[in-house]
């Protein structure tokens, strides 16, 4: 069946009555207007009764229609868009969550969050000064605001930076630590903070530098004659050999040392002559020898003069040796040296007596431990090291002069210290600082005094206490917003009353 209209009837009437088309047309324009403001006025009474449309009627439109306040079962009913901060801040969560102090984010539901109704300014700025002076911290002073940008800028009243953004309350209580800072605990996870806690241990730092094994210099000693001489003979001694103390080494005949016997034994008692042959070397059982003997021997015999190691032998039988030359170099090896070059900038960790472990490198798996010995008072201009000298015990004698060594000096301190990570400590150059954590997510920048560094850790003399926790990780970030939090308290800080008399006494003058 075909749908009639009063266009429809008009045109058929019309047709019946073709004079009176043009009444058809005017009572058209009359009627249907009349009909749609008649159906849209029905449609607010209804709204304003609160009947309920069709369940097949979009949810957002009957919000619309019905209104957001004229059936509240209605609106918690439908869907929710979003869920925003209790406290009116610019904070939403697609899923439950919740503020840092505990308190549950507020559903917003289809159509609440759509507003058709004007409204001035001055309510809404209104509006959003009441939100702000409910602090959430039960009735809490708000001391000012800050910038939600982090610059230096504040203000007493509640206002809006340059980006329409609200500018943060800062609540009573929340500066009364100084420098304190505090963070949520959302934000403490999200920069991944990480905490230490501070104990006392022993802070070393081993210096490892290369060295070399050399000779004892004080155990070193040269066989050779005070006078002209011819090598008569020598016995099986050659370099490398191992020689014990008294244990005859060449036989040589010196004209000057037989006369020197000669006039010995003819003035028997003479101390001159017994001295003369002392002076030229001759041993004292040589001297014992002649005096029993009554005799002045072709060849005197010149013997070991300590156990030790022949590193050197140039007597050769027949030879003439004048005085003074070596016949051999013997070395006692029982302590050996070390001699290694520190850098200069680790020479202020070396002290004398510290312990120092040493591996050389022909006898690998071993070490041999020593201390310091000297620290030689000059520094290599061309490598900028300091040589220093290990005393090390060589009893079986594996230990070689000119090995090369490893040598790792033991520095620092001995004693338990309070020591706190590395990357624990804030180093600006001038003022090294260290974040202290108070719990709940507040944050003490303190300024310490360090001492060594070894192994990780850093000694601190003052500043920090065993036990404290400290921050290791994301310190940079909460150090800069103490540094912020600093300043704004500065320039938010009340001028006492001295400051505007002496103002007001300089504008008299």
């Amino acid at each position: 069946m075909d749908q009639t209209t009063p266009i429809h009837l008009a045109r058929r009437r019309d047709r019946a009555h073709p004079g009176g088309q043009a009444k058809a047309w005017v009572a058209a324009l009359v009627l249907l207007p009349l009909a749609v403001g008649g159906g849209a006025l029905a449609g607010l009474k209804a709204g304003e009764a609160g009947w309920p449309l069709p369940a097949w009627f979009p949810a957002s439109v009957s919000g619309l229609l019905v209104g957001r306040d004229a059936n509240p079962a209605a609106a918690a009913d439908a869907p929710v868009l979003y869920y925003r901060d209790p406290d009116g801040k610019a904070a939403y969560a697609l899923a439950p969550a919740r503020t840092p102090d505990g308190r549950a984010y507020l559903p917003v539901h289809v159509g609440e969050d759509v507003d058709f109704e004007p409204r001035p300014a001055a309510a809404k700025e209104t509006e959003a000064n009441a939100t702000y002076a409910a602090p959430p911290g039960g009735g809490r002073k708000i001391l000012f605001y800050r910038n939600p940008m982090g610059l230096p800028d504040t203000s007493p009243v509640p206002k809006k930076d340059s980006m329409g953004m609200d500018y943060l309350p800062v609540y009573e209580g929340e500066a009364e630590d100084g420098n304190t800072v505090k963070i949520s605990p959302g934000k403490v996870q999200r920069t991944g903070v990480r905490t230490e806690r501070a104990e006392r241990r022993v802070v070393s730092r081993p210096v490892r530098v290369p060295g070399t094994v050399t000779l004892d210099e004080r155990r070193v000693t040269v066989v050779a004659t005070r006078s002209d001489a011819y090598v008569d003979h020598v016995e099986n001694v050659t370099t490398g050999d191992r020689v014990r103390k008294g244990q005859p080494l060449v036989h040589v005949y010196s004209p000057e040392i037989n006369a020197a016997a000669a006039q010995l034994i003819a003035n028997p008692g003479f101390d001159g002559a017994r001295r003369r042959l002392q002076n030229l070397n001759v041993s004292e059982a040589v001297i014992n020898e002649m005096e029993r003997t009554r005799k002045v021997p072709m060849a005197i015999t010149w013997s070991a003069p300590r156990d030790g190691l022949v590193l050197q032998r140039t007597a050769i039988e027949g030879m003439k040796a004048a005085a003074g030359d070596t016949l051999f170099r013997i070395a006692d090896i029982s302590v050996m040296w070390v001699l290694a070059d520190v850098p200069e900038y680790d020479l202020g960790n070396v002290k004398v007596g510290q312990p120092v472990s040493v591996r050389v490198r022909s006898l690998p798996g071993r070490s041999f431990t020593g201390r310091v010995g000297l620290i030689y008072p000059q520094v290599n201009t061309q490598t900028r090291t300091t040589r220093v000298r290990i005393e090390l015990p060589n009893p079986d004698g594996v230990l070689l002069p000119d090995m090369y060594a490893d040598v790792e000096i033991g520095t620092g301190a001995t004693k338990p210290v309070v020591a706190v990570p590395n990357d624990a400590v804030i180093d600006t150059g001038a003022r090294q600082v260290v974040l202290v954590d108070k719990g709940e997510g507040r944050f003490e920048p303190r300024e310490v005094k360090v001492g060594a560094r070894g192994e990780g850790y850093t000694e601190i003399r003052e500043g920090v206490q065993a036990g404290e926790q400290v921050v290791t990780a994301a310190n940079f970030l909460i150090d800069a917003e103490s540094n912020l939090k600093a300043a704004l308290q500065s320039m938010a800080a009340p001028k006492s009353p001295a400051e505007p008399r002496a103002q007001a006494e300089e504008k008299a003058e």
